[in-house]
């Protein structure tokens, strides 16, 4: 088959819904189905040129949304380039991404002839941005064939205003790349105790509340490393605070390419996602499990139906820096416990 997978993200900028386009798009291919993949893109299109049947479109906007900023499309002109393409190249499936965020997953499906599949990913405290896009939404929503919701409070975000019967499919990381036996990170491999936080610095991945925590944990083992895997504008704030307080044992080591992300969490003794809230799924969290690392993770939903409190992980309440810490200690004793 002909299948159109379409976000609404930033193709160049690092995400989950990014990441998950690009594994569903190679797993497609791998049984032989002709996949190509619409999106916008900040990159220059040399950049991408290597990705096979990949459609950039618009111009990129950042649109802050959900404790976090959206990177979106927002350009008349991708109207046309819409209409066109789907001219073009009649698929027989396209699958949308946030299918209701604007504005490409909406353009596609006005002019969409093919079988329409939505996946839905988000996950709010508030759904009243549904609550006032019901109205101008329903005719689109009416046009997908098959609903997904990647977790359990992805599917209760969505279907309080628009029902319909929806599949939970959970995301998926590739195991095999993260349960490889590869060689951890030189630098790091010193014999002291590495703690890993893999995110995007903003506000609602808790990276305030894991450094607070960390002044009591540096305190009982003296040999602890903190490793921050992640960019963002908060970075700068973190790393004054880091620096005030002479902890040259927290590294912040930027974004990673996927190619070297496996390394990091073989590196780690524990793994420590300390998010305050507003996730549907933690891909993190698998891919810290597929490499057979220790979990500290919040107790939100979204993390609650990946880990099993105290079988595959510890769970503590979010933005809690005493659980954190003492949750930490005690996996740092014994980082082997949960793995």
């Amino acid at each position: 088959m002909r299948i159109g997978l379409v976000s609404p993200y930033d193709f160049a900028y690092p995400g989950g819904v990014t990441e998950h386009v690009k594994h569903l798009a190679l797993e497609f291919r791998k049984v032989g189905h002709e996949v190509h993949i619409l999106a916008p893109s900040s990159a220059d299109p040399s950049v991408l040129r290597d990705q096979q049947f990949f459609h950039p479109f618009g111009r990129v906007v950042p649109i802050p949304a959900n404790g976090s900023v959206a990177r979106i499309e927002l350009s008349v002109r991708a109207y046309t380039q819409v209409k066109r393409l789907l001219k073009e190249l009649p698929f027989d499936v396209i699958h949308l991404h946030e299918p209701l965020m604007p504005a490409l997953p909406l353009t596609v499906l006005r002019h969409s002839k093919a079988t329409n599949i939505g996946t839905f990913h988000a996950f709010r405290r508030s759904n009243f941005a549904y609550f006032y896009a019901k109205l101008v939404a329903q005719p689109f929503f009416n046009k997908l064939h098959g609903l997904i919701a990647v977790s359990t409070p992805a599917l209760d975000f969505v279907a309080e205003y628009f029902s319909g019967e929806y599949a939970i499919i959970p995301n998926g990381v590739d195991y095999e790349r993260f349960a490889a036996s590869v060689e951890p990170l030189p630098q790091f491999s010193d014999g002291r105790l590495n703690v890993l936080f893999v995110g995007r610095l903003e506000k609602r991945k808790g990276l305030k509340h894991l450094l607070r925590a960390w002044d009591y944990v540096r305190r009982q083992f003296k040999n602890a490393r903190l490793i921050v895997v992640g960019e963002g504008r908060p970075r700068r704030g973190y790393e004054r605070y880091v620096g005030s307080r002479g902890w040259d044992e927290v590294v912040f080591a930027g974004y990673v390419p996927d190619s070297e992300l496996v390394r990091y969490f073989r590196t780690c003794d524990v793994f420590c996602a300390p998010s305050t809230g507003q996730e549907s799924f933690g891909i993190v969290l698998l891919e810290a499990m597929a490499a057979g690392r220790s979990i500290v993770a919040s107790r939100i939903p979204g993390y609650v139906d990946v880990v099993c409190d105290d079988v595959e992980g510890i769970l503590v309440d979010p933005n809690n820096e005493a659980e954190i810490d003492t949750a930490l200690v005690r996996l740092l004793a014994e980082p082997a416990k949960l793995r």
